[in-house]
């Protein structure tokens, strides 16, 4: 390995041993702050370096076989050292490769929650109805994978498609699990309303933003207006009686952020600032950021909202994921939450790419 890669797993080794000196120490044990924060230090090197440590020992092993080969007269024992030699000399090479992918820079935002937007484009209400589609096959995806989603504002239209709907996603590695998920999502398929069969195209689009905590994120009271009125379903359905939906308007940046889907009137208004924030946070850290994260986007495309990643082609039964070319012909199972294919492929893509670049 290069000599910069062996001191970089070096460091990482005396520094999760030395932590590990620490927390074994009577005087942080007794206070719970000091050793919770060297815990977390610790957990953050733990992998890269037990997994160096077990490359050491592999390598300690080798070498003792390799010696004891050359030393070794009988040719029955000397071939079963040889055949450790060479087990080792794999198992090294696979440790390599694991180390590598150990040390790739991570996305700092992938183990938090995430706000997930789901807007009808281009195609009227078969668009709407797509989108609705799209929000089911992400309940379900978040479903499978111990994922919490609360739901901070849907519109719906009269056939029961979504205009427009925000949803609150949390567990672990939310924004891991579905950040690839931001652009423009296109469908191909022959409507209900249709009576000859055509096949039409609509588009939703999808954005994904890491949910922004408290402390990152300054909101000035002179700065926002908060509205209180009442929440309607489509068609007038569903109508409250009582003033519980909040709309926050933030004057600086002009975002409008509506919650009604809680009946009472201080969830909502929780939601709508956790939603809020969320959008500061990417707007203002989005445009210092921006050519920073340009490099991680550009690896599965750019992931914007004007971007088309994905095609969804009924007739043919066809998922197809345009940044990475995979086709995937199970399109039912897709649309009931079954993505993990996908999402892991594109997962892959990222981590090739940046081994790619780091050669």
């Amino acid at each position: 390995m290069a000599d910069t890669f062996i001191s970089k797993l070096q460091d990482i080794h005396r520094k999760y041993l030395n932590l590990s000196q620490k927390l074994a120490d009577a005087e942080v044990i007794a206070d719970p702050a000091e050793w919770a924060k060297l815990a977390k230090e610790q957990s953050e090197v733990e992998e890269p370096a037990v997994k160096y440590g077990e490359y050491l020992e592999t390598e300690r092993q080798m070498n003792e076989a390799q010696k004891a080969a050359e030393e070794e007269t009988d040719a029955e024992m000397k071939a079963l050292l040889s055949d450790e030699v060479y087990s080792c000399r794999r198992r090294l090479e696979d440790l390599r490769e694991e180390l590598k992918i150990l040390l790739l820079p991570k996305d700092k935002n992938d183990d938090r929650n995430c706000i997930v937007e789901i807007r009808a484009g281009a195609g009227g209400e078969e668009a709407a109805l797509f989108a609705a589609m799209l929000y089911e096959m992400y309940a379900r995806y978040c479903d499978r994978h111990r994922l919490k989603v609360e739901g901070v504002d849907c519109s719906r239209t009269e056939l029961g498609g979504i205009k427009e709907a925000v949803l609150n996603v949390s567990g672990k590695q939310a924004y891991k699990q579905l950040k690839f998920e931001s652009g423009v999502h296109r469908v191909q398929r022959v409507p209900e309303t249709e009576s000859q069969g055509r096949v039409h195209t609509s588009t939703a689009t999808v954005a994904v933003l890491p949910e922004a905590e408290d402390v990152e994120v300054e909101i000035k009271p002179e700065d926002i207006r908060v509205d209180v009125y009442r929440s309607s379903g489509a068609g007038g359905q569903k109508v409250n009686k009582t003033e519980t939906a909040i709309r926050i308007t933030h004057f600086p940046t002009g975002i409008v952020v509506t919650c009604q889907d809680e009946r009472s009137q201080l969830k909502n208004k929780d939601k709508a600032f956790k939603v809020l924030r969320t959008r500061l946070y990417d707007y203002y850290n989005g445009r210092s950021q921006s050519e920073q994260d340009a490099r991680r986007k550009s690896l599965v495309g750019r992931g914007d909202r004007s971007e088309r990643i994905r095609t969804y082609n009924f007739p043919q039964g066809r998922v197809t994921d345009h940044r990475i070319g995979l086709s995937l012909y199970s399109i039912d199972t897709f649309m009931l939450g079954d993505m993990d294919e996908m999402v892991n492929a594109l997962q892959v893509a990222e981590r090739e790419a940046l081994l790619a670049e780091g050669n």
